[in-house]
């Protein structure tokens, strides 16, 4: 059976119940084989989100990152309106062990570089588990950020970030919060203490990364912070819609909001 067939046999059965004829031939329904499961294939393949088909396109599951992750990364970059449109995660909710920084090409629809990223020293040692937007915390912060941006600085060649949400991590500028390079961020090191090395807040990523990292974010990209953190979920307001929206239980292809923030 062709999904047309699918389709036209689903709309009588919605349109019968819907108008009051509740006595539906069970014979014509049978005689189709319109099982439930068959539906629902049917259905998630014509519904399925643009940022669920590239997460699946790209194999991030198996990459590590969160589909979760992805989701609000998505979610909220499609907000910001981005200047450019290469989308980094840190997904923090994995452990400093695992290349947890991904970077994503949105125009050609390409994962352009996995690689290590280290979290702030009081934020917690193999995992993340702190977070604040205070001065001299040294702890990372959460949340959505736009690249600025460059210059020379004590760790070499840095990439200034901007954070976007208010009382989350908008004062990274001041606090310095820059990706830059950084001889604690590599294999070696965790082969050695069993965790990647820490920073004073910075999302510091590998000397051999660094430079082709900060020329792909240079100016007007996106990086987005993410840890599985219900304080920092109910506080940014980049996320409200869509935290409303799983409220509900719906989907954001159900929702149609992905269509409207663009």
């Amino acid at each position: 059976m062709t999904k047309a067939q699918v389709v036209v046999i689903v709309m009588f059965v919605a349109l019968s119940v819907s108008f009051g004829f509740q006595k539906i031939n069970p014979l014509l329904v049978s005689s189709y084989q319109i099982q439930k499961d068959t539906v629902a294939v049917n259905s998630d393949s014509v519904t399925k989100p643009e940022w669920a088909a590239l997460y699946d396109s790209l194999d991030l599951k198996n990459q590590g990152l969160s589909k979760t992750a992805f989701e609000y990364a998505w979610y909220g970059f499609h907000k910001i309106r981005l200047g450019k449109q290469i989308m980094a995660i840190a997904d923090f909710s994995q452990s400093s062990c695992k290349k947890r920084l991904y970077v994503i090409d949105l125009i050609k629809k390409k994962l352009i570089l996995n690689t290590f990223v280290a979290h702030g020293r009081n934020s917690g040692q193999e995992y993340a588990k702190e977070f604040s937007n205070d001065n001299s915390s040294f702890q990372s912060s959460l949340g959505f950020y736009r690249t600025l941006g460059t210059y020379q600085g004590k760790h070499g060649l840095s990439l200034r970030l901007e954070g976007m949400e208010k009382g989350i991590n908008d004062r990274a500028y001041e606090r310095a919060i820059v990706m830059h390079g950084a001889d604690y961020v590599s294999e070696d090191f965790i082969k050695n203490t069993g965790r990647l090395g820490r920073s004073q807040g910075c999302p510091a990523v590998s000397i051999a990364d660094s430079k082709k990292l900060i020329q792909l974010l240079y100016d007007g990209a996106g990086l987005f912070i993410y840890s599985q953190n219900p304080r920092y979920f109910k506080s940014s307001a980049l996320l409200s819609g869509i935290n409303m929206i799983k409220e509900k239980g719906q989907t954001l292809g159900e929702s149609l909001l992905y269509t409207s923030a663009k």
